[in-house]
């Protein structure tokens, strides 16, 4: 677990996106990833309107929508904005934030 928990503290820091990027995208995911220890830490805030956010939450939401089965046109759009290191950073988080909350949920951790 202490390795677990070293790269999710790596995972959430600032890097190539904010902290608060991820933050809302964890939030987002967690809506829909059945956690209710996740999903008692808040709902979405709504309130990133710069350029990379929008983009990056928008791939989220069709993420949460589509699962792995992603559109190339969608992967083009992310490819006109954002550096490969963002991209990835972005999947990166994205994965394993929903195995966090997946193993959330098979556990049934809940809020305490």
């Amino acid at each position: 677990m202490k390795d677990w928990t070293n790269l999710s503290k790596t995972l959430e820091k600032d890097a190539y996106l904010s902290k608060e990027l991820k933050e809302e995208i964890r939030k987002m995911l967690a809506q829909k990833n059945g956690c209710l220890y996740c999903k008692a830490k808040g709902m979405p805030n709504h309130h990133l309107t710069d350029e990379i956010s929008l983009l990056c939450i928008g791939f989220a939401e069709v993420y949460l929508k589509l699962g792995t089965n992603i559109p190339n046109y969608i992967l083009e759009l992310l490819k006109e904005t954002l550096s490969d290191c963002e991209i990835s950073e972005l999947f990166a988080f994205i994965s394993f934030t929903t195995c966090q909350q997946y193993f959330g949920a098979l556990m049934q951790l809940k809020p305490e």
